[in-house]
């Protein structure tokens, strides 16, 4: 899909989602606030932030697991609270928590997902074979499940998601805890997926690149709000230009230092100076040569392109990886919140 167009206002057919408002609240911890957003139909749509963040209760209110405390969403046309049956016939969904039945083989687990769904044994196997081959597991689909690795088990969860051939796909987390070069396998099957089969896709995820990558708009979510939505690269340059960043005992007075028009921001954090600046291999040696003749010292420089991290950093104030132990504790504290 060209991602230029991915937008819910271009022409074509409704949102394949609209959120409204949307709220959910564990008690006195609110998990999801207040959030809005539309994704077009054949649109693969990002809900980036770290753990704790929102991300998975608002994927479990859409396709109708969790209820909303306030708000309204529609999937497919369909109401999620109203009309939640419709929304579940209409929608695939491929969990952080794996699901499959060691015991039994990929063929069988896809079979008896298609047997819930009422899928006609010859529309079945042919369903079957067809999206094994699609994922990569035609010549494994007799193996058990248990003797897959982490990638091919993942790879048969999104394959069973689309078995009754769903209009929405909910991925969450859907590369959590691969290696690197599994992860970039299954990039590929995702986006192949969503090319071949023109299906909607959200996702969640805490990885920049993977967003980065698959997805034509992210919204970044951080304690239950969308801080910022629009596609990645418009993120990136919403920021402004290139990014250096200097480290130097002395942060404080580099930040007072450099006022020069060119510059579009400064930000501090953790012991070092990042600077937001057009064309930055111009006016790099003019920043080197300002800090060591006021006197500053200057322990390392970088120079580089944004990416969706800083983008994170610079609406949030926080790194994402700062926010992880964080996240963690606000998961637990909806799991009490639950529980009581």
């Amino acid at each position: 899909m060209d991602r230029s167009t991915a937008s819910p206002g271009r022409a074509g057919p409704p949102p394949a989602i609209e959120v409204h408002s949307l709220t959910k609240s564990f008690g006195d911890l609110v998990a999801v606030d207040n959030i809005s957003f539309s994704i077009a139909s054949g649109e693969v749509f990002g809900l980036l932030g770290p753990n704790g963040a929102g991300k998975t209760t608002t994927i479990s209110m859409l396709a109708t697991i969790q209820k909303p405390t306030s708000g309204t969403a529609t999937v497919n046309g369909y109401d999620v609270v109203a009309q939640e049956d419709d929304v579940r016939r209409s929608i695939g969904i491929v969990f952080q928590d794996q699901s499959l039945d060691e015991e039994l083989t990929a063929y069988e687990n896809m079979d008896f997902h298609g047997r819930l769904y009422r899928i006609s044994g010859e529309e079945r196997r042919r369903r079957i074979d067809e999206l094994l081959a699609l994922v990569g597991l035609a010549d494994r689909k007799n193996s058990l499940v248990k003797t897959y690795s982490g990638g091919m088990r993942r790879r048969l969860e999104i394959a069973r998601g689309l078995l009754h051939e769903p209009k929405v796909l909910f991925l969450d987390e859907p590369t959590l805890g691969l290696d690197p070069q599994t992860r970039n396998h299954l990039w590929g099957y995702i986006a192949r997926l969503n090319e071949e089969k023109g299906i909607t896709i959200i996702l969640t995820t805490h990885y920049m690149e993977e967003a980065d990558r698959l997805c034509d708009r992210v919204a970044i979510i951080d304690r239950g709000a969308i801080v910022v939505l629009d596609t990645a690269e418009n993120l990136k340059n919403s920021i402004g230009g290139d990014i250096v960043t200097i480290t130097s005992p002395d942060p404080d007075a580099i930040a007072g230092l450099l006022t020069a028009p060119w510059i579009s921001a400064i930000e501090q954090h953790d012991g070092s100076v990042t600077i937001h600046l057009k064309e930055a291999d111009r006016h790099v040696p003019g920043i080197v040569t300002a800090i060591h003749q006021s006197g500053i010292g200057i322990t390392s420089l970088s120079v580089r392109k944004p990416t969706l991290e800083d983008v994170f950093l610079h609406y949030t104030g926080r790194t994402i990886r700062e926010e992880g132990a964080g996240g963690r504790e606000t998961m637990r504290m909806a799991h009490r919140a639950r529980r009581r």
